[in-house]
């Protein structure tokens, strides 16, 4: 019997992304999609987009309105019982994915939803795999060699928005012993390596609008020393391996860093970022503590489009092992490209894009 998958976090960038492959690479029978309820005529709209895209029946892609927040997310008695008996396979994508989200909301999204994800996931009676969307960045402050392996190593965090992803893995890796589980860890995730499309342009993107808010002046520096790894890696890379592993059964119970195995310096991405954005090199250096006391006045952060909190990346000296997806990859022909290859198919899209505000962060 075909697999019946059910993915929160829709319509958002990496499950619409990985909606469209699994269509074309999996055939399922059937997708569920839980929505906010303001949300549903936008999720509409990308189904119809995916549909037109792909061949693939609307009526097998169901929107149900719901809620992580909420006790068996929100769904209407009428689905549950049908969903208990049919779906094979979750994806957890759903979460606030901000650097400066506020410690409440974090809290109740992040931490809460998992947990009543968590909960909910326990009444499905045919479930092969759950496949939980995490982050390399649970690892907050520490530096050195981070494994696959390690969570609860005493580290404190950057931001609310680390730590609750954090307290979210420590729920789900609980929940392994008795839920078949996958937890993936992607670096921070930019555009399509082949299109650069992206639906926000935050990360990597923050620097791009520095530059072209301070492309009038004689010169740009960098912003610190940036001798630190940068991990960025294509949604695509993040997509095709993640449907791979979801699909292994010898994935079950263990952890994923899909990051950049050879990761280039936070200083070399900005410097090769300016050379292909302004054809620049960058000159002198700002002092990162300079550099984020500017970037504390609102009125300067908001007219640069940066996050101040994106700042604390070019400080922590952190390798990210990925060992283990690189050996359970072998073979599937998916790997993370070198940064240096996609850079300029990148830069293209947010040189075209540049001035469409949805794709704009709001700053605060």
């Amino acid at each position: 019997m075909s697999n019946i998958y059910f993915i929160t976090g829709f319509p958002g960038f990496i499950a619409s992304s990985l909606t469209n492959q699994l269509i074309q690479q999996h055939h399922p029978k059937k997708i569920y999609f839980l929505v906010l309820a303001n949300m549903i005529e936008q999720a509409r709209q990308e189904i119809e987009r995916i549909s037109k895209t792909t061949n693939y029946p609307t009526d097998q892609l169901i929107l149900l309105a719901g809620d992580i927040t909420k006790f068996n997310l929100s769904l209407d008695e009428s689905i549950t019982k049908e969903l208990s008996e049919s779906v094979t396979h979750v994806f957890h994508l759903a979460a606030v994915y901000d650097l400066a989200v506020p410690e409440k909301l974090a809290h109740q999204v992040n931490v809460e939803g998992t947990r009543n994800v968590n909960q909910w996931l326990t009444s499905l009676n045919r479930l092969k795999k759950y496949i939980y969307f995490s982050t390399a960045y649970v690892s907050g402050k520490r530096n050195g060699n981070i494994l696959e392996t390690e969570l609860e190593m005493g580290q404190s965090f950057k931001n609310h928005y680390e730590k609750t992803k954090y307290e979210a893995e420590v729920l789900v890796r609980q929940a392994m012993e008795t839920i078949p589980t996958i937890i993936i860890r992607p670096g921070i995730v930019v555009g399509h390596s082949k299109t650069g499309e992206t639906i926000k342009f935050d990360g990597l993107y923050f620097m791009l609008n520095v530059f072209e808010r301070l492309k009038f002046l004689p010169w740009i520096p960098y912003l610190g020393d940036g001798n630190v790894p940068g991990n960025f890696v294509p949604v695509d890379y993040i997509v095709n391996a993640t449907l791979y592993l979801a699909h292994l059964e010898q994935a079950v119970g263990k952890t994923y860093h899909l990051t950049d195995p050879d990761p280039y310096t936070m200083r070399q991405i900005y410097q090769m970022l300016m050379k292909e954005y302004l054809n620049r090199e960058p000159k002198g250096t700002i002092p990162l503590s300079l550099a984020k006391w500017f970037f504390s006045i609102p009125l300067i952060r908001k007219w640069l489009h940066v996050e101040k909190e994106a700042l604390d990346y070019f400080t922590y000296n952190v390798n990210y092992d990925c060992t283990e997806a690189i050996k359970d990859l072998t073979g599937s022909n998916i790997s993370c490209p070198d940064f240096k290859e996609i850079i300029s198919t990148i830069v293209r899209f947010y040189h075209m894009n540049k001035n469409d505000l949805t794709k704009q962060v709001k700053i605060r």
